[in-house]
């Protein structure tokens, strides 16, 4: 059965889109403030702690989200486009504990106005196997639940035509 709220293709990308109550200067800063960020992204039970969030075209980021059971999974990449309060796109990089990073994937997520709201389509390209894309897409969506919560509003969630 398909996810309503996510949309795939065959060559692993991973697009979901999501409707916010709430601005796009709203929803575009809570992906760009340091101490936003940290309030809602990670999978529901994870504690998000920045490390750098430069959110300017060369700008760096890296973050760490940790598990309830206190593993932590490190993240980080290269802010590629920042035009506020409509588009991001960054590189994501996994760091592994051989002091090396996962394949790199790209993700670009525009906000449009829409209703009174917000359209956010969040798109991530360049997985290494199905398995990655699947986590990654249950990871984001709990994330965007929470994002939810974050801006105050209900979310509704639907297929990217």
């Amino acid at each position: 059965m398909t996810n309503p709220e996510t949309a795939t293709d065959n060559s692993r990308d991973l697009v979901l889109v999501r409707r916010f109550n709430a601005p796009c200067d709203l929803v575009f800063r809570a992906w760009t403030d340091p101490e936003a960020l940290v309030q809602w992204c990670g999978p529901h039970g994870f504690k998000a702690v920045g490390d750098r969030l430069e959110a300017w075209p060369g700008g760096r980021h890296r973050a760490c989200l940790i598990a309830p059971d206190g593993e932590e999974h490190w993240v980080g990449g290269k802010y590629l486009e920042v035009e506020p309060p409509h588009r991001l796109v960054f590189t994501h990089a996994w760091e592994r504990g051989t002091g090396q990073t996962s394949p790199e994937t790209l993700v670009t997520i525009t906000f449009r106005e829409s209703d009174g709201g917000t359209e956010m389509t969040f798109r991530q390209i360049g997985f290494e196997s199905a398995s990655s894309l699947a986590g990654h897409e249950s990871g984001w969506s709990e994330s965007f639940e929470r994002l939810s919560s974050f801006v105050g509003t209900e979310s509704e969630g639907r297929n990217h035509a």
